[in-house]
C-alpha cells in the first residue's frame, strides 16, 4: 500500500467515477484503474462493483471510506498549520512583563495581535522586574521586559529608552505649566515609588533640594496614578503607564529634567530565531511609541 493508491480511492470516492477521479488527481483514467486494483491487492478488500462504465463502492469501501477521511482531515489540518506557521499565525508565545507594562499598554497589543492569529498560545505573566528576568532565563519565558540596567550573561538585551513624566490631578495649578520643573513641585504632596528600585533613586537625586509638603509611597506606578487621580498628590511616574490614565483625571506634563523610565527587552541569547518573536516585539515597539508619543508629546 502506498499514499498515491490511498490518493486514488479518495479520489474515486468524492466524484464516484475513475474518469472524474483521473481529472482531480491530473493523470489518465487507466492510471487511476490501475492504483484502485493496486489498493485492492494491498488491502485484501473488494471495494469496488464494476458494471461497464458504471461502478459502485461496496460496504467495505465506505467503511474504510470514513478512515481515510478522518486521515485526510488530519493531513488538511496539518497543511493548515503549517501555513499559519509560515505567515507567522501559530505556535507559542510566553510573556513575562514588569507591571508597568503588563497591567495595561502590553495586554491591549497582545489583544489586538492574536486577533487574525487563531492557533497562536499566548501566556503573558505579570511579574516583578527580577522574577522576569529568572523566568527567561529558566525558559519559562520566551520574551521578558523589564526593569533595569541589566548585567548578566546569557541574554540578549534591547534598552528602551523614555522620559519619565509628571502626572498631576485635572484642575491642579500646576497643569497650566507646560513643562514641570524641580522647583514647580516645592510645597507639593508627592506620590512616590518605594526606594530600592534605580527608579526611584533618579527621582529622588533629580529632586534633591526639593521641599515636599509630604511624600506617599506606593510599589506600583499603576497604584501610584490611581491615587494622582483622586487628587491625593503629583507623581514623577513612567509613561507607559502613565498613558493608561490620560483623561481618567490625569494630567501629564514633561518633567524639566530627564529621569530614564524605560525598560529592557530580554531574550535568552542561545534561542534559536522566531519570526513569531521577532514580529511581536517589533511591532509592540511601535505600538508602543506610538501610543506614548501621541499621550505625552
Amino acid at each position: 500500500m502506498n499514499l498515491r493508491q490511498v490518493e486514488a480511492f479518495r479520489a474515486v470516492m468524492l466524484t464516484g467515477r475513475m474518469t472524474a477521479a483521473a481529472e482531480l488527481m491530473s493523470i489518465t483514467q487507466p492510471a487511476v484503474s490501475r492504483l484502485i486494483q493496486d489498493f485492492e491487492y494491498a488491502t485484501r478488500l473488494r471495494l469496488f462493483e464494476r458494471r461497464g462504465n458504471q461502478i459502485t463502492p461496496t460496504q467495505e469501501a465506505v467503511t474504510l471510506w470514513k478512515e481515510v477521511d478522518r486521515a485526510y482531515v488530519g493531513l488538511n489540518r496539518i497543511a493548515a498549520v503549517a501555513e499559519e506557521i509560515a505567515r507567522q499565525a501559530a505556535g507559542t508565545l510566553r510573556i513575562a512583563a514588569m507591571p508597568a507594562l503588563g497591567n495595561g499598554i502590553l495586554p491591549r497589543f497582545l489583544a489586538r495581535f492574536l486577533r487574525d492569529k487563531p492557533n497562536l498560545h499566548a501566556s503573558l505573566s505579570g511579574l516583578p522586574s527580577s522574577m522576569v528576568v529568572e523566568a527567561v532565563a529558566a525558559g519559562q519565558a520566551d520574551i521578558g521586559y523589564a526593569d533595569g540596567p541589566l548585567d548578566r550573561p546569557g541574554f540578549t538585551i534591547e534598552a528602551h529608552s523614555l522620559a519619565a513624566v509628571v502626572a498631576i490631578p485635572e484642575g491642579h495649578s500646576l497643569c497650566a505649566k507646560e513643562v514641570i520643573h524641580p522647583a514647580d513641585l516645592n510645597g507639593q504632596r508627592m506620590i512616590s515609588l518605594e526606594p530600592g528600585t534605580i527608579f526611584a533613586m533618579r527621582v529622588e537625586v533629580a529632586l534633591a533640594g526639593v521641599s515636599r509638603l509630604s511624600t506617599l509611597e506606593t510599589r506600583l506606578s499603576h497604584t501610584a496614578l490611581t491615587l494622582v487621580s483622586e487628587g491625593a498628590g503629583i507623581a514623577i511616574i513612567d509613561p507607559t503607564s502613565a498613558v493608561e490614565f490620560v483623561g481618567r483625571g490625569v494630567v501629564l506634563r514633561p518633567f524639566g529634567i530627564f529621569i530614564d523610565a524605560g525598560f529592557l527587552v530580554i531574550r535568552p541569547s542561545n534561542q534559536s530565531r522566531s519570526d513569531i518573536i521577532d514580529r511581536f516585539s517589533r511591532e509592540f515597539s511601535t505600538f508602543h511609541d506610538q501610543i506614548v508619543n501621541r499621550q505625552t508629546m
